[in-house]
């Protein structure tokens, strides 16, 4: 009890509230109003600092002067090896409390939400931001940027074509931000937009110092289909495929490969347009003045086929000096053909030069000049009255046109066909492609042109035929063709005859039909028109009473007296035909 003697109550002690237990409660209160204000007020997702008391592997303790630390996971440090107790880092509110009552914190949306307002403002004040290749993607690169995947299209990471992505993956680099897509979250940047301007004033330099004819060293940039960029040191010229060689060039390729050193010489440039056309074949002597000065017209040329067209072939000679060979010089054929027929690109061709004019560096070429002209010797060798076999090649209304050889072609009229049978169209003579035999009739040089026959390689029946259908006599016919205005009468004697309706009545008063074999008088004979006018109904009409006459049949004649007839229609025997000539040769006899 002595330890308690010294114990004295406190004078302000309130012994009712102790009673009745409202001291303690109020101290508490107190107390905990107390502890609240001593922390700070922290809002769920929004983003303050806080300090690392606590680091391992596995979880980094961050307190931002709250009643709780909170706990984030390692990984989200993972980008700075070097934290440590004591730092300070920015995070991000997720929840005060969760059901266990700890405070839910994240470093990495922190990181996030900075960047993204730090990549916005960056946008709007055209900054030059540091970025970070992290790998390849279809396009492009994927470049890090305060902690956000911004996307590097291939073309923007530098101002010549990139043939190489890897080159630039794990490097830091300076970037703008080109573009923002708020509601994707996505972010694009560019290497390319900051050398833009500073080369934009290197162009603006070169291009005040251009002149035309100027020869500048470049380095191949590009190779296209249709010319090459080349790099004259902060601006570019294209050389046109044209302007490559002075020969044709299929393939640029061909002339030129990527990073190769050239000299080119300047054609052309515009200041608005910043365009410059530059020229690698001008720095070379043209073709046309170094072809030998002894090349006239004559002379024989070989060369090679470098373009084809349905009108003739190009046919390059020496390296940028081309000829035309049209196609009427190809061959002495009359029948205009293609060039295909005769040639295709890459054949090795020989030539004749026909013309040649060195200002204007044009010349035209012939190969049908390597044969000779078979008009030259047409009297000797398809003289007026020669037998030939010719080939049909197309039909016109008034006869067939044949060729007889290459650049040899004839006519032979319609009327030049047949003796005895009346054409009306050649196609029913012959076929195209047919051959058929001809007599060389008349001769055009100058024109170049064959008047043939082909009747003309028997004799003429209708010398044979004026005495044997002389009028009154009667010869027995066939009708083979039936028409509103008569018939046609085929004679067995050979030839044809043409009656009126009125004269194929027949005795019995019915009219004669086609198919019919009847008897028939000739009422009218002319030679030149091959006109025989016969009549049936004249065979009894008239002199019925007296002897029909008849035309007499001479004794057979020797071989060598034969006249051959040639005709399709009639049916006449080689007995007949001689009988036909004896009585011929009696006649002109009395």
């Amino acid at each position: 009890m002595s330890n308690f003697k010294n114990v004295q109550p406190l004078d302000d002690f309130n012994w009712e509230e102790f009673e009745n237990g409202s001291s303690v409660e109020a101290s508490k209160e107190d107390l905990a109003k107390a502890y609240d204000e001593t922390l700070n007020k922290v809002s769920e997702h929004q983003v303050v600092e806080g300090t690392v008391i606590s680091a391992d592997k596995k979880e980094v303790i961050v307190n931002i002067g709250y009643k709780s630390d909170g706990i984030i996971p390692a990984s989200e440090f993972r980008y700075n090896p070097d934290l440590k107790i004591g730092d300070v880092v920015e995070v991000y509110v997720e929840n005060q409390e969760d059901k266990k009552g700890q405070l839910i914190l994240s470093h990495k949306k922190a990181r996030l939400t900075k960047s993204w307002d730090r990549v916005n403002a960056a946008l709007e004040s055209e900054e030059v931001v540091n970025g970070y290749v992290k790998c390849r993607t279809k396009g492009g690169m994927i470049v890090d940027v305060f902690g956000i995947e911004a996307f590097l299209p291939g073309s923007q990471i530098d101002v010549h074509p990139i043939r190489d992505y890897d080159v630039f993956v794990g490097k830091t680099m300076e970037f703008k931000v080109i573009k923002i897509n708020q509601e994707f979250k996505n972010v694009v940047v560019s290497h390319k937009a900051l050398i833009e301007a500073e080369l934009e004033q290197q162009k603006q330099e070169i291009i005040s110092k251009l002149e035309k004819g100027q020869v500048l060293e470049g380095t191949v940039k590009n190779i296209t289909s249709y010319g090459v960029f080349v790099d004259l040191g902060g601006v570019d010229g294209l050389i046109h495929i044209t302007d490559l060689s002075w020969g044709r060039v299929s393939n640029p390729h061909e002339v030129v490969e990527l990073d190769q050193k050239i000299n080119v010489v300047i054609i052309d440039f515009d200041n608005e347009k910043k365009r410059i056309a530059l020229g690698l074949k001008q720095l070379t002597p043209h073709p046309w003045d170094a072809l030998d000065e002894n090349l006239k017209v004559g002379d024989h040329v070989k060369g090679k086929v470098v373009v084809l067209a349905d009108y003739g072939a190009f046919v390059e000679i020496a390296p940028g000096v081309e000829g035309l060979i049209h196609v009427s010089e190809m061959s002495w054929s009359q029948h205009l053909r293609s060039a295909q027929d005769f040639m295709k690109v890459g054949d090795e061709v020989e030539a004749v030069v026909l013309t040649l004019d060195r200002n204007e560096r044009k010349m035209s070429l012939g190969t049908k000049q390597l044969k000779e002209d078979p008009w030259e010797a047409i009297t000797t060798k398809y003289p007026e009255g020669s037998k030939h076999t010719a080939k049909v090649r197309n039909f016109t209304n008034f006869g067939i046109f044949v060729e007889l050889e290459e650049g040899v072609d004839g006519l032979i009229h319609i009327s030049d066909l047949s003796w005895t049978k009346k054409v009306k169209h050649p196609s029913e003579f012959t076929k195209v492609g047919e051959p058929i035999e001809v007599v060389v009739l008349e001769i055009d040089k100058e024109n170049r042109r064959l008047s043939l026959g082909h009747k003309q390689l028997e004799d003429n029946p209708w010398d044979t035929y004026e005495t044997l259908y002389t009028p009154g006599s009667v010869h027995t016919g066939k009708i083979t063709e039936m028409m509103d205005k008569g018939a046609v009468i085929t004679l067995n004697e050979g030839g044809e005859g043409f009656a009126t309706p009125k004269h194929l009545q027949k005795q019995d008063g019915t009219q004669a039909q086609k198919g019919e074999e009847l008897e028939f008088k000739v009422i009218e004979f002319v030679k030149e028109s091959k006109r025989i006018i016969l009549s049936h109904s004249r065979t009894f009409e008239e002199g019925a009473d007296e002897p029909k006459k008849r035309a007499p049949r001479a004794p057979r004649a020797k071989k060598e007296e034969t006249i051959a007839i040639n005709n399709v229609a009639a049916a006449t025997t080689l007995g007949d035909l001689d009988a036909l000539a004896q009585l011929k040769a009696q006649m002109e006899g009395k």
